[in-house]
Order: structure tokens, then C-alpha cells, then sequence
């Protein structure tokens, strides 16, 4: 069986660095590891609509945005095929039928969907698209027969509903789908990088992201702004490594040759580590740390994505090619479930001829 990754981004904003360690670079590397024969990045502006469905500009704008994110990231359109969600129609289809598998007290069980109900204070307004995105997520794995998921652990339940539709589907059907796996983040630090507030999660809203396409003075100012230990008020007091979001950052970052570059008094992080929390190293030292760390990541992003910039009909074309092939992919898949389901009635010669010899017995 072929190995194919299925994974994407909501365009609801620039992408951010919690994008960047959660998925986006662990993207680049699968894509160049060779071990898949092929690999579908969708920018999934149909499930944005959900809950943005009175701000489509909103989701027009940020298309481009996200498209030259992954690019400038490392995502090759020779590797993978880069695609807009909402210009494959068989995926609404794929998600009309599987609805029928699936019941209203599933979906109010999924975790992911509560949790997300509750973040966005939805309660008994939730628009139903925002409902049923389990489904809609399924119809988008099982379209391109996804055998990998890249997911953050929080995404779990959603790609187990995904595999409960799977299973449900071949049970009634016959074996069509493919039940795709999950790749999880092997640092748990990638899954969910925090805001530079020390709040849970990156959020536009809250004013708390460092963006990859930020400037060099802007990712400094943000930096040296971030949340640490507020009872480390003097360099001499001992301070806390946990929720300490700079030490979160180092730990999603920083390297031994990040050290050997930038700060070779220490080895590497844990001595960094024992000396904050015996006392006698200020903040500002590790947060001038961090921040060239961080800009050593960026600088060849923001210089890809300068050069990306200076041609966006090139940037449309790829997503276009991608969508093409995407396209052809699912339509395939469709044919096959609806084959399966036996409602492809026009292409079905046999149940044609049968019905004629009903007819002429008659």
C-alpha cells in the first residue's frame, strides 16, 4: 500500500511560530525524507468558512498568506501538492454521505468539538458546518486515502472519528477506505507552543504570537517582552523553569550549536537550566539568547519569503496545479464509494442491462 500524508492549515491569519514547531517544519521534513510516495497540504478554507462564514474576506486574504508560510518554510510543489480545500467539490460530497454514519450525540462527545464549542462560547448557537467538522475532516483524509495524519495530541479524538467513519463505512459497504494512522509530535513541546503572554495558546486575538513572517526588531521587541518568572525579580533570586515561557521557547529551539554560537558559557540547556534556578542569571541574558536563536531560524524564512513575494500570480499557479491534481485524486475516491454505496447508476452497464430484462420478461 502507498504511504500518503494528508494534513493543513485553517487561513485565518499568518502563520505563527506555535504553526512552525507544531507542524509546518516537521512538514518539510517528511516531505524530504523520502519515505512517502505522496503527501496533500490543504489550505482548508471551507472548515474556516465555519465559523467565519460572515467574514469571507477574511479567509480570501489570508490564502496568500498561508501559501507563502509554507513556502517560504521549505514546502516544494515538486513534493507535495499544495491545495485549496474548497475548489475540490468531492470532498462536500464525501462529507454529504458520510453524514449518514454518523449521530448528533458522537459528534457532542468528541472532545476536540467541546472544547473548541466552549473556546469559541458557541453553546446552542454553533453554526452546523462547525458541528459536523469531524465528518468533514474524514471526508478530506479518506478523499486522497490517507494512510498518515500529522496531529497535535489535542487533534486526536478527531482523527479517531475519522477512523470510526472508516471502519463504519467498510463495515456497510465493503472495504473502500483506507484507516489512516497518526503521527503525533515526538516533542511534546511541539504540540502546543504558548503564547508569548504564558498564556495556553498562540492567539491572534490576544495580541501573543511571533509571526514567521515578523520582522527582525519586531521578533526582538516580542521576545524581550515575553512572560517569565514574575517572582524572579532580582538576578540573585532562584527562578522557576516551569510556565517560565522562555525556557519553553529553548526547549522547542535551542540546540548545542545554538550555544556553542550564541552562549558558550553553557553546554547546553540544562546547565543553562540548574544555574536560573539556584539564582544569579537574569532574564534579559536568556531572552537575548533566545531571541538569536530565534532570528537564526527566521532569517532564511523572511529572505525566501521576500523573494516569494515579489511574484503572487506564481504563488496562485502552484496552489492551482496542486488543486488539479487534488482534484483528479478525490474524484477517484468518489467513484469508488459511490460504487461501493451503488448509486453510481450511469456507470453501472450491468444494472442498466438487468432493469431492461425485468422489463422485457414483463
Amino acid at each position: 500500500m502507498s504511504k500518503i500524508i494528508l494534513t493543513g492549515d485553517r487561513p485565518t491569519g499568518k502563520l505563527h511560530l506555535g504553526h512552525y514547531v507544531g507542524s509546518l517544519k516537521r512538514r518539510v521534513e517528511l516531505q524530504n525524507s523520502g519515505e512517502y510516495d505522496k503527501i496533500f497540504i490543504m489550505i482548508a478554507d471551507a472548515q474556516a468558512l465555519t465559523d467565519n462564514a460572515d467574514n469571507p474576506d477574511k479567509i480570501r486574504d489570508n490564502i496568500i498568506e498561508v501559501a507563502l508560510d509554507w513556502l517560504s518554510c521549505g514546502l516544494d510543489p515538486a513534493k507535495s501538492n499544495l491545495f485549496i480545500q474548497s475548489q475540490v467539490t468531492e470532498l462536500t460530497e464525501l462529507s454529504f454521505y458520510y453524514m449518514n454514519l454518523v449521530t448528533v450525540a458522537r459528534l457532542e462527545r468528541n472532545p476536540t468539538v467541546k472544547s473548541e464549542i466552549q473556546m469559541r462560547k458557541f453553546d446552542k448557537a454553533i453554526p452546523v458546518g462547525f458541528f459536523t467538522y469531524p465528518i468533514s475532516q474524514a471526508s478530506d483524509i479518506t478523499a486522497f486515502k490517507a494512510t498518515t495524519v500529522p496531529v497535535g495530541e489535542d487533534q486526536l479524538p478527531m482523527l479517531e472519528q475519522a477512523r470510526e467513519i472508516v471502519r463504519k463505512f467498510n463495515s456497510v459497504y465493503g472495504e473502500t477506505l483506507v484507516e489512516p494512522e497518526a503521527l503525533v509530535p515526538e516533542n511534546s513541546v511541539c504540540s502546543r507552543l504558548p503564547g508569548t503572554d504564558g498564556k495556553a495558546k498562540m492567539s491572534k486575538s490576544l495580541g501573543n504570537c511571533i509571526y514567521l513572517s515578523d520582522p527582525e526588531d519586531v521578533v526582538q521587541q516580542k521576545v524581550f517582552s515575553m512572560y517569565t518568572d514574575p517572582n524572579h525579580i532580582k538576578v540573585t533570586d532562584p527562578g522557576t523553569i516551569e510556565g517560565n515561557t522562555v525556557f519553553t521557547y529553548l526547549d522547542a529551539f535551542a540546540t548545542e550549536d545554538s550555544f556553542a554560537e550564541f552562549l558558550p558559557d553553557y553546554k547546553n540547556l540544562d546547565e543553562l537550566k540548574e544555574h536560573y534556578q539556584r539564582g544569579g542569571l537574569g532574564d534579559m541574558k536568556v531572552k537575548r539568547f533566545l531571541n538569536s536563536v530565534l532570528q537564526k531560524e527566521l532569517a532564511p524564512i523572511r529572505a525566501r519569503r521576500k523573494e516569494l513575494e515579489k511574484d503572487i500570480p506564481a504563488v496562485y499557479e502552484i496552489l492551482h496545479q496542486g488543486t488539479i491534481v487534488a482534484q483528479k485524486e478525490a474524484a477517484q475516491t468518489l467513484a469508488e464509494v459511490k460504487a461501493a454505496m451503488r448509486i453510481n447508476y450511469f456507470d453501472d452497464e450491468e444494472l442498466i442491462k438487468a432493469q431492461q430484462l425485468k422489463y422485457n420478461e414483463q
